[in-house]
Parts: C-alpha cells; structure tokens; sequence
C-alpha cells in the first residue's frame, strides 16, 4: 500500500469520494491535495505478509510444531448462544396469544421484544481480549511474600522513631482531647460511660511511654489517670463502641477506651501508638534477633564450604566426580526455581491495583429497582364500637363499613406519584352489611357462588380480593413525599352530620346502637356508593438517600371538606399540614394502624400491579403482597428501555358542572359510574376490564366514582384503573353515565323500592384514539341526555351540526364534565412522530403504493420525537431503523437518512448519560434480520456504506463529527452483524478469503481511508472525535481478526499506521499507540504474529554461514530473528510495527516516551499472566519473539546506564576475535572478577582494560570513557533501524522509563530458553556482548533495595514532578536538626538514580 501525505498547510474542506473500478468509494482530498508518494518523514512501513496464504503453505510445519498452540487460532473462537431472558414473574408478562391479536406494527414489535429471548454474540476467548487487568486470574499479586528485614529501614526507623516521636527524655509528643471510658464491673461493654479528658502522651527518663489524663489543658493538676504504653500490646479502631473510638489492648487481656473527637485526630493517634508499640516490641526482640542472625551466619558460611566443594569437583577429572557435580548443580537449580514469583508481580502497576472482582460492565435491560417500601395495613378504629350482628362475644369493632385508599403525593414537585392502594379492613360481621353474606350487588358482577372461581394468572380470584400489603416504589426519594390515607364510607348524607356521631361521642353505646342501626339500612340500600369522610398523612423519607422513617405515625384523622376533595387540594392541605400552627382542620378521633418496612431480600407471594406472580410465589397462598404502580417522573433521567408487558390506562373525573342545567329537575347527589366499551350501538355492553376494589370482582364491568351530598357541581377524586385490550380501534371509548342518587330513608323503617335509588341524568364519553394515538391530555366534554346509537360521531362541533342523529345535549352541549386521564403502556406509544414512522412503515409492508419522498419525510421527522419515548422504546425503534435500512425501499436517500436517525438516537442517549443502554441493546437485543428483498444488502454492508457516505458531505460537519464521536455504536452493530451473517448462513466454515465478498473488503477500505484525514488532520479541532473514532476503529479491526481475512485486516492497520508520520505532535502519537494497544490487545494476539521460524533466502543463507561458520563452535540457528529488519516486520507483523514505533518514540519527548514504554510493559505483563502460555516452552516462544527489543535497548544504552555504568569497549577494535573476549570470562577466576568483594580496586581482562569497581554495588565504571561506542557494524549485525543517527541531544531517560524497559528486558532475558539465548550471544558483536551484561548490571544498580523512606520519597518527587501529586507525607515529622541531614542523604541517593524501588525486592531478584 502507498503511504497518503496530506498537505496541513490547509485545513481539511471537503471529502470527495471517487468512484473506482470495483464500483467501490475510493478516497480522494480535494482541497487536500493529497498525494500518493513516498514521504521521507514517515516512518518505514513494511508490507505485512499474506496471513491466510503463509498458515496454508506452512500447515505441516504448524502442526507439528508442539506449540501449535501458539500459532493456530483455536476452533470454535465465535458461537451464538441464546440466553433465556430473565424474568422478575413467574410466568410471562405477555398474554399467550398476544402476538396474535395485535394487529399495529408498533404493538407486534413490542410484544415480539418482551418474548423474544436474548441473542448474545460469544468469543470464546474474550476475557483474554483486554489489558492485563482484566484478565481472568483470580489476582495479579503474589500470595506469599516473606517479610524481609534490612539494615537501612531499621536505621531509618531508630532515626524517624527518635526525631519523630521526640528522643529528648521527659518530651511531651502528643497532647488533645479525648473521651475516655469508664469502665468497671457494673457497666458492660455496650453501656461504657465516656468522660471527656485532656491527654498528655510523654517518655519518660527511662525511654518508656505514659499517657495521662487530666481535667483540663493545666496539667499541674492532680493526674485523672495514666497508661503505661510499655504493657500495651495493640491499637485498634472500635468503630461500634463509639464514633472515632479506639482500644488500647494490655499484656493483662485488659483494655482502655478512647475515643477522638474527628477522625483525622483518630488517625493521627492511632499512628503515633502504633510506632511507640513498634519501638517497644522491637527492643523485646532485639536478644533474640541478634541470636538468630548468629545462627544465620554460621549457616552461611557453611553453605560457602559447600560452594568450595562444588567448585572443586568441577576442576577435578575424575569422571564420577564430576557426574556427581553435574547432578548436584542441576537439582541446586531446579530447586532454586521452587517457589519463584512472577516476575511482573511486583511492579508498581501489578502492586497498587488488584481486579479480581471485575464483572462484565454490560447487562441486559431490567426493570429499573428504585427505592421500594413495604406497608402492612393492619387496623382501623373510630371511637365508635359496638358488637355487630353475630360477633356478640368477639371484641367490639366499628359499627360501619370503612373503605382505605393509600397513595403517595410529591410536595415538592406537586403531583401525585403512585396509584391508589385499596384496602378493606372490615370485619366479617360490617362487610356483610353490605350485600348481606350470599350474594354481591348486581353491578359487581356474578353473584358469589353462582359460578366456578375464576383464575387470574394462576391465583384463584378470592385470594386477590382483600390484599392488605402493598410494595410501593420512589425513583426520587425526598423528605416532602406523603403517603396519604382516605377514608371513605357508604353514602348517608352529608359529611359533618355522618362525621358528628364520631366527633361528639357523649354516651358511646347508645351513640354506637343509633350510627349501627343507621348505616344497618343505608348499607343494605346504598351499598355500592361511598361518600368521602375523613384523610390522613404521615412522611416516609428522612432523607434524600430513600432513609425510611420507620418510626413515623400517621396523622390525626382530618374530616375531608366537600369542597376540597381533588388532589390539588390533598396537595395544599399537605402543604398546611406541616405548619401545624396554620392547620384548622377538624379531627376525628381515630386510629389507623398502618406500618412501614423496608422490603425484606426474601420476600414471597407478592404480584405485580397486573396481578401477575413474582418469584417465588407459593400455590394457593393467601397472605399476598401486591406492588403499587409508580408513575415515575417524564424525565430522561428517570426512563429506562422498557422490558415487561403492562397496558394500564387510568381514568380521572374531575368535576361535573351541573348548577345551570335545566334539563333534569333533580341531580344533586350525584353519581358518575364509568365503563369501557368498544362499541356504541344499542346492543353494545361494557367490556370486564376495570380493576375492582377489595371484596368485589378483581375485573369488572363499571367502577363509581365517590358521592358528594346535595353538590350541583362535585369535585372527584376516583382513580378508575382499566386493563386496556391488545388491540384498540376507533369504537374503545369511556362511558360516563350520571345518577341522582336518592339518600332518603323511609322513617318506618323500610327503605325505598330499589328502583328509585338512581336516576339517569346524563351521559359523556371519550373516545381513546384520536389519530391513531391515546389521548391523556386533559379534556372538557359536553353531556347528553341521551345515548342514541352512533353517539361517537358527535365528538366535535362540526360532526354534531352535520349528524342526523337524534340527541339532546345539557346546557347546550357546553363542556360541562372535565376529566383526564394516564397511560402506564408498554405496547402503546403518545409520540405523533414515532406513531407515523410506524404506521406508514406497516402500510409499505401491507403493499401499499408507496409515494417518492414519503418514508424520508416520516425518518426526518423522527429526529423531533421525545427522548422520553425514545429511551423507552429504544430497542423496538432501533430494531425497525434496521429493518428499514436494508429493508423498505430502494431510493437513494433512504439508507443515509435511516441512518442519520440512528445517529440521533445515538447522540442523544450519549448526552442524557444513558450510553449503557445502546451498548445492552447492541450484545442482546440486536438480532439481524435477512433482508426480504433478494437482492437487498445485508445490514454491515449497508451501514459501512452509508457511513462512507456521511463522512463525504463537506456541507454538513455537525453530522460528520457525531458519526466520528459516537462511531463505536455503528462498528459494534457492523461487527455483530458481520458474525451473525458467518454463524447463521454456515460461512464460518468457509476459508477466510471467502467469507465475504471482495466488494465488502473495498468497501471497509474506503471507509478507513474517509476516516483517516479527520483523525490526523481535524483532531485539534474536534479532538474527542478523533479520539474516539481512532479507539472505535481499533476495537473494529481488532474484532475483524476473529471474523474475516486477517492479512487484510493486517493491510488496514498498515495503511492507517502510515497516515501517522514521526513528527507529528503529542496527540496524534497517543492516538497511535492507543491504536496500536488495542489491535494488540487481541485474545489471539501470540498466533497473530506467528512464533515460529521463516527460511531466509537461499542468498542470505550462504552469507550467514560462510560469516559466522569460523566463529561458532556451537550449533546456532541460523534463522534466528533478532533484530528489528524488515523480514522481521514482515513475518510478525504487530510486534514488529509496535517495537519500531516504540523506537521512534524513545527518541521523543517524555509523554510519547512513556506512552510507548507502558504499551510494550502492559502488553508483556499480560503475556506473563496469560493463563494458556504458562508452560516454559511457551514463554520462552514468546520471549524470542520480542528478541529485536534487546537491541533496542542496546542502541540507548548510555541513556539507560548513563557514562558512570557504562563499560567501554571503545578501545576494543572490530577485529578483535570472539575467542580473544570470551577468554576473559571462560575460567571460574575470571568470572568471580565480576563479583569482587569490597577490597579489589580494579578488575582487570585480558583484553588490557581495567574496571574501576567504586563498591560492592557500584556500577562498571572504565577507566578514561569518552563516549557511547560505535556500533556500527555490516550484513546481519546492522540493525534496520528508523531511529535518528544522533541521541546526544536526548536527556536520559525517566527513572520510570529506565525501570520499565529493564523490567521488559529481565522478562526477556529470564523467559528465553538457553538454547536461544547462546544462539543469540554468538549472533551479536563482542561489543553488543558487553553491553547486554552492562543492562544486567544496570539492572542491578537501579532495582537495588534503597529502604522503605527513600522508596516513598523518592516515589512521591517522581509523582509531583510529572502529575502534579503533592501527597502528604504518611510518616511523623522529623526534628529540625535532623531535617538538613536527611535531605541531604535525599540529594545524594538521587544523585546516584535511587529512584522509588519495589517493596519486595528480594523476592524480586529471586525471580531473575
């Protein structure tokens, strides 16, 4: 592929797409002046090798390699699994035959979505996929580190200790206020008496500690107390025995109590204890440490006689005694290999994080669970009892029927928040009052007995007639929401003549028997009516956490106002209510026992709001709990995609304005009975579809609002709640039919013939569609007199003129009833423009004859829906977009415009924060669908067109930067389409050349090339964009791997790494290496680079042998790849490109440098914990592989050791022979010079160059350097490089940077298999030799233990110099004349590079 140089100097203006042969968008700058050339200040890009045609060719060589594994993608990598979609219920939420009689596009979808199990895309491997950290190991740090003691911390701790904790005898250290317990054998533990004291912490002249106590800050007072610190044994918190409190454990088991007054005096107390408990334990054990490291010592020394021994009989000839040594050599190694750590355990990036409780980030949709409380009702009592009918030896109860109705009401926002909650409390003996203890009121429905029970969702219709528990759920939890309580009665009269009986209770049983024998005719009379009577309220949060006031009481009974009964006006009562001193509310003596809990973990037998079972639900249980609708709040926030089936409508009269109707000569008690139906002739009934109230049918046919008394113009309050039917027409519609209510009683005591109780007066019904959509809004309606067939063509004024239907209207057909209602759908939608979209879509499918520009009109408009709606339909919208895009029509502009909604979609749900949900939609949701049409394309070709083609409009840079930001949403449905298409048409077992069309592969082609100028051109003017479309495209290609032609895939990645170039700033270099760190996060990613040996040419061959044939005595690989050459690059493609940009980018500034280094770290930690390469053999295949990275250390040596380490071999000529360099390091005298003790000055070779030796741990330091040695060298040894030929003007490298690439290169070195590394010693010039030991050695200088201070010091100057940490210091302050020494001591350790080291180096070293 040829590189794209784009020209800067102008800024990016349009995108013009060319048409190529293949009839394929081919990218082209018109403004850009783009050129295909080669560019000498891009880095060198080597052709990667055709992946598919190498493993073809090579299938023998691979599997019989014994690590195949390395090489060979495993089968069955991708699979599609159907995960069964969790459910809340028992059963479905869906009817069984609701797909069936649905007969709205928009209705099906939602059905099919609630039905339609999960569709989950698998890589078998992805777990592996990430970086290190998420790789499924149950932790990355080492389990067992021995806890080594040195030298220099025991220094530093006498020294911190000392100044610290104030050395001077009889210093005061610490002094504050503290409670302190009382504590003696009367008192327990729970009940300690704190006492608030001042304390004094001092040493004494001895060098023991004491804590006094005394009254106040003058502690010339006698002393309240003291504790000797030399018995106490520990210091821990107590958190339970009081806030801020601590336990001072003694020798004697015995205990002292304090407590701080802030925690920051609780930490600073606890510190200074624990290092005056340290100090103390460690003067106890200083007789017995010192006896120990005697014993030490002697063992040591024994183990050097050994070692003398061993090296004896390497030098004798005799021939068992040297197989004895050569045994006893290889067990000493094998068992100094028990035990090792990894070696990449104790980094500093492995040590501070530990991710063994990571989950998948991604679920599926849920029912959202907000804030819910369980309330028990349990009893209602006026101060009116008696013994009712035959409950004459029970305990006494009301002596009338009262019904309860609960719901919570929001102060604060103003608006009632749940459904109401009906409850009958009522005694066996008063409910019979009502209809007597056979049979219910007509209007019920069948009478009890009449029929076998009836069944709702499995649970038999009685034991869901008197629910007294209810769940009710708060999204937005605050102290201003109320659960209010009203009380109703059956109609008698007036409300304060019934209320007198209640509030004026002079003689209590005759007051009872005189209400009894009353309510005794009115219930059996007008039993089916109520009439509001009193209400009460009581708070439910403390707090905006949704902290439950369990401990609140309701209210006193208020006696309810007939003309303050709307909600409104609960709300301004509520509102008064908590201002006592403004309430002049008349009360009603009463109680109501009413609880609230929190809802328990293992709560059974409860039913949704539709009465459908919740796990788990036990047969024929009778205690259930039902869950109360919540109307959650119309914000954004609050939505989520909705998953279950619910169709609830609820329905609000308002109020009837009857006082200047001269129609009807009596309505004044005035009833309004509401039903459903779905017909307006004469023989049309009403539909069993309203919820009914306790002790009734749970569905009925009618529901009655409550009775005002003698009120022309009634104000309502009824919550009227309807199961809605799957499919709603024109003809569904509420019936509103008034009844004056006769309330005499005869004073004979007979009542009234039934049929004189209610008399029509009028009637009014709303249709619930209008234009295809449920109306909710509220509405004024106009009243009949009567209801003649057809009545639903009067709706409006224009209708009622032009109708020649005989009808006659009250008041002139004024509005005179005001209503309004609720929809709680999930099948049904209030959008206008979502409802259109799907209309139109249903008739197009219905094959109606479409109009040019229709559907795109119908997709733009979908752009002004509600976010709401979208957020709740959103995998139904999404899934028709899909339809519609491969789908619906064949105009041009479709497809963009489809897509251009999705983007919307996309961007908004970014915006609102609920990006989660496009991400659950896209693994479980998203299900492609074959296009109808044969020659439709499939859903990734049509989309990665349409994204080319979005990226080309110059005009419209708003849509093109979202399609940039947002690109992960389009890629992820490209890949899953991509997948699906393999599994589910059998091409995955097709080879990968053949999987997808050559078409396709352009077309993936032309959409990285439209991507790439936005990434290196306009990312300083949109740089989140670029960014996220640079990682997007990463994750895509990434996957690509695992689907198609990974040599293509290999193509892609090279053309897009050379739209890059050396010199461009910061921002583009990350972009690459985030790029390059995601391709290589690929769970195959070791197979991807193929491990194994390529043949060199037969030329090349006949040059190795006959250069290296005189030198090698030994058996070397000859196709060993070492350096970083071109066939390197080419044979392992993503390491090679990654070490040769890492080359570069050492040669930069800090930020790329370290960039780069911790992409090549993090890369090999994760080999080093990949749990399916533990073997040996596999990491040292994998080791070999980075080989070329050893010499990239080489050639920036002096900026890793620096002139003070470096050995120089300048001295040394090219010549000089391989033999004249090993011989000084062949005989055992010679290697021991590399390790002399402290007295040895120099070491000398036999080359002539000495070594000046500064200490046991100094560096190599020659005598008379220069400067860095030349290396340049010809044929194999030089190294293909696209570094800069001078490094001089570079500064040495970080200290990070230095531990980080020796970490790398330790791995390397301990992971490579001996066989290779000697290969590779015999490859590698005298002077590289060297080197490679100087890295060691340097290795050694820099992961030197330096001591726990130095470490933390040194660790937090690096963090302050390059992120801005200014870390407070975690150790007791120093004296003043201490200061200036320690920071000197601080100076002059970093000027020898002791930057922050490991804390457990020693078990590091034993890992090398």
């Amino acid at each position: 592929m040829g590189l794209y140089a784009f020209n800067c100097s102008e800024k990016l203006q349009t995108v013009n797409i060319r048409r190529g042969t293949c009839g394929h968008s081919v990218l082209s700058l018109g403004s850009m002046k783009t050129q295909w050339i080669w560019n000498k200040e891009k880095t060198k890009i080597v052709e990667p090798l055709d992946y598919e045609n190498v493993i073809a060719q090579r299938k023998t060589q691979i599997y019989s390699d014994p690590l195949r594994d390395l090489l060979m993608f495993p089968m069955e990598d991708i699979s599609i699994s159907v995960i069964n979609r969790q459910r809340r219920t028992v059963q479905s939420t869906v009817p069984e035959d609701a797909e069936e009689r649905a007969q709205s596009l928009f209705v099906k979808e939602c059905i099919k979505t609630y039905s339609t199990d999960w569709h989950v895309v698998n890589y078998k491997y992805e777990d592996f996929s990430g970086d290190f950290r998420m790789l499924p190991c149950k932790s990355l740090r080492p389990e067992k580190i021995p806890n080594h003691v040195f030298e220099i911390d025991e220094d530093c701790e006498k020294d911190e200790d000392s100044s610290s904790l104030c050395s001077q005898k009889g210093g005061v250290i610490r002094q504050g206020w503290l409670h302190k317990a009382n504590v003696n054998s009367t008192i327990t533990v729970t009940m300690k008496v704190f006492k608030r004291r001042y304390f004094y912490l001092t040493q004494l002249p001895d060098g023991s500690y004491i804590l006094n106590s005394y009254k106040d800050e003058k502690n010339s007072k006698e002393s309240k107390g003291c504790i000797y610190l030399d018995a106490c044994i520990d210091v821990v918190q107590c958190p339970k025995m009081r806030r801020h409190a601590f336990e001072l454990k003694m020798l004697d088991k015995y205990s002292h109590y304090l407590a701080a007054e802030t925690e920051q005096e609780m930490e600073e107390w606890l510190i200074t204890l624990k290092k005056i408990i340290q100090i103390n334990t460690d003067s106890l054990v200083q007789e017995k440490k010192e006896t120990v490291e005697t014993a030490q010592d002697d063992e040591t020394s024994s183990q050097g006689k050994a070692e003398n021994i061993m090296a004896s009989l390497e030098r004798s000839m005799h021939p068992e005694l040297m197989k004895y040594g050569r045994e006893t050599e290889q067990l000493n190694k094998l068992s100094r290999g028990d035990g090792r750590q990894n070696l990449f355990s104790f980094d500093s990036e492995v040590q501070r994080l530990d991710f063994s409780g990571i989950e998948p980030d991604i679920k599926p949709f849920e029912e959202k669970c907000n804030k819910r409380f369980q309330v028990n009702c349990h009893d209602l009592t006026f101060n009116v009892l008696g013994q009712v009918g035959d409950n004459a030896k029970g305990p006494p109860t009301n002596v009338e029927p009262f019904f309860i109705s609960l719901a919570l009401f929001d102060i604060k926002n103003n608006c009632k928040i749940s459904a109401d909650f009906h409850i009958d409390l009522n005694p066996p003996s008063v409910r019979e009052m009502l209809w007597g203890a056979s049979t219910q009121p007509a209007s019920d429905g069948n009478a009890k007995g009449s029929s076998p029970e009836s069944v709702i969702h499995g649970i038999a219709e009685s034991h869901l007639r008197y629910i007294k528990q209810g769940i009710f759920s708060v999204t937005n939890p605050h102290p201003e929401i109320f659960l209010v309580a009203r009380i109703e009665k059956v109609l008698q009269g007036n409300i304060t003549h019934c209320a007198e009986p209640y509030i004026k209770n002079s003689d209590p049983t005759k007051t009872a028997q005189k209400v009894y024998r009353t309510a005794k005719q009115v219930c059996s009379r007008l039993g089916q009516y109520r009439m509001p009577f009193a209400w009460a309220a009581r708070p439910i949060f403390k707090d905006t956490q949704g902290s439950l006031d369990l401990d609140g009481r309701f209210s006193p009974f208020y006696k309810q106002d007939s003309s303050k009964l709307s909600n409104e006006d609960i709300l301004k009562l509520l509102s008064e209510y908590k201002k006592p001193e403004k309430t002049k509310l008349q009360i009603i003596p009463g109680q109501l026992n009413i609880t609230v809990e929190c809802v328990p973990v293992d709560l059974s037998n409860c039913i949704t709001s539709s009465y459908v079972p919740l796990k788990p639900f036990e047969k024929n249980c009778q205690n259930i709990t039902v869950e109360v609708e919540e109307f959650v709040p119309e914000m954004t926030k609050y939505c989520y995609p909705f998953t279950i089936y619910r169709n609830h409508l609820y329905v609000y009269p308002l109020q009837l304005k009857y006082d200047s109707q001269k129609t009807f000569a009596k309505a004044r008690n005035i009833a309004v009975c509401m039903e459903f139906r779905d017909s307006d002739e004469s023989d049309g009934g009403p539909l069993k579809c309203i919820y009914g109230k306790p002790a009734g049918s749970v569905f009925t046919t009618n529901a009655y609002a409550v009775v005002s008394h003698h009120n022309q113009n009634p104000e309502f309050y009824d919550e009227v709640k309807i199961e809605l039917p799957i499919h709603l027409h024109q003809k569904h519609h509420v019936l509103f039919t008034f009844y004056h209510v006769s309330c005499e009683i005869s004073t004979k005591g007979t009542t009234k013939k039934q049929d004189t109780v209610e008399t029509p007066v009028g009637f009014a019904w709303f249709p619930l569609l209008k234009d295809g959509r449920i109306i909710t809004f509220e509405q004024q309606l106009p009243v009949s007199a009567n209801l003649p067939p057809g009545y639903l063509n009067l709706n409006d004024g224009e209708s009622r003129r032009q109708s020649n239907v005989d009808i006659k209207w009250v008041d002139g057909a004024k509005p005179l009833l005001k209503i309004k209602s609720h929809l709680e759908s999930t099948i049904y939608t209030q959008d206008l423009h979502v409802h259109k979209f799907f209309h139109h879509c249903q008739l197009v499918q219905s094959g109606w004859k479409e109009v040019p520009g229709e559907l795109i009109k119908y997709l733009k408009c979908l752009h002004a829906m509600e976010i709401q709606v979208m957020i709740q339909f959103l995998p139904v919208i999404l899934m028709q977009l899909f339809r519609v895009l491969t789908n619906m029509t064949p105009e041009d502009d479709v497809p963009i415009n489809c897509t251009m909604v999705l983007l919307h979609i996309v961007s908004k749900c970014h915006e609102e924060g609920l990006d989660s949900y496009l991400r659950s939609f896209i693994k479980y949701s998203f299900r492609p669908e074959k296009p109808s049409a044969p020659q439709a394309q499939l859903i990734h070709e049509t989309l990665a067109t349409t994204m080319i083609a979005i990226l080309k409009q110059s005009a419209d840079f708003l849509a093109i930067n979202k399609l940039l930001k947002y690109s992960w949403f389009f890629f992820e449905i490209i890949v899953k389409s991509m997948a699906t298409y393999l599994l589910e048409e059998n091409k995955i077992k097709l080879p990968r050349g053949q999987r997808f069309p050559e078409a396709y592969h352009h077309v993936l082609h032309s959409l990285l090339l439209a991507i790439i100028p936005h990434v290196t051109i306009r990312y300083a003017e949109i740089p989140d964009e670029s960014r996220n479309v640079n990682y997007s495209l990463a994750s895509f290609l990434k996957r690509c791997f695992t689907l198609m032609d990974r040599g293509f895939v290999f193509n892609l990645i090279n053309d897009y790494i050379s739209g890059f170039s050396p010199k461009d700033p910061k921002v583009l270099a990350e972009y690459k290496f985030e790029f390059l760190q995601t391709i290589c996060n690929h769970e195959h990613y070791i197979p991807l680079n193929l491990p194994m040996a390529f043949a060199k040419p037969k030329l090349q061959r006949v040059q190795d042998f006959f250069s290296f044939a005189v030198d090698r005595l030994t058996s070397v690989d000859s196709n060993l790849e070492y350096s970083l050459s071109d066939e390197y690059c080419k044979h392992h493609f993503l390491v090679g490109l990654l070490l040769r940009e890492t080359s570069i980018a050492l040669q930069d500034n800090y930020e790329i440098r370290y960039t780069a280094i911790s992409v090549i770290k993090n890369l090999l930690i994760k080999h080093a914990f990949d749990t399916r390469y533990q073997h040996k053999n596999q990491q040292a295949k994998i080791a070999q592989l980075y080989l070329p990275f050893v010499g990239l250390l080489l050639e920036n040596i002096q900026r890793l050791a620096g002139r003070d380490t470096l050995y120089s071999c300048a001295a040394m000529p090219n010549s000089a022979s391989r033999d004249e360099f090993a011989c000084g390091f062949t005989s055992p005298t010679n290697r021991g010079s590399l390790s002399a003790d402290k007295d040895t000055a120099y070491v000398s070779f036999q080359n002539g160059h000495g070594i000046k030796r500064e200490d046991s741990r100094g560096s190599l330091v020659p005598e008379g350097m220069t400067g860095f040695p030349d290396q340049g060298s010809t044929g194999e040894n030089t190294r293909q490089s696209s570094t800069r030929s001078s490094i001089s003007q570079y500064n040495r490298l970080d200290q990070y940077e230095i531990r980080s690439l020796l970490m790398c290169y330790l791995y390397i070195v301990k992971m490579i298999s001996e066989d290779t590394l000697l290969t590779y010693w015999n490859k590698v010039s005298p002077q590289e030799l060297i080197n490679i030991l100087i890295l060691l050695e340097v290795c050694l200088f820099h992961f030197r233990y330096t001591g726990k201070r130095n470490i933390a010091r040194v660790h937090d100057a690096w963090l302050s110099r390059h992120f801005g940490v200014d870390r407070k210091s975690q150790t007791m302050p120093a004296l003043r004349n201490r200061s200036g020494v320690m920071q000197a001591r601080l100076q002059h350790l970093s000027s020898l590079e002791s930057s922050f080291t490991l804390n457990h180096n020693t078990a590091f070293f034993k890992t090398i």
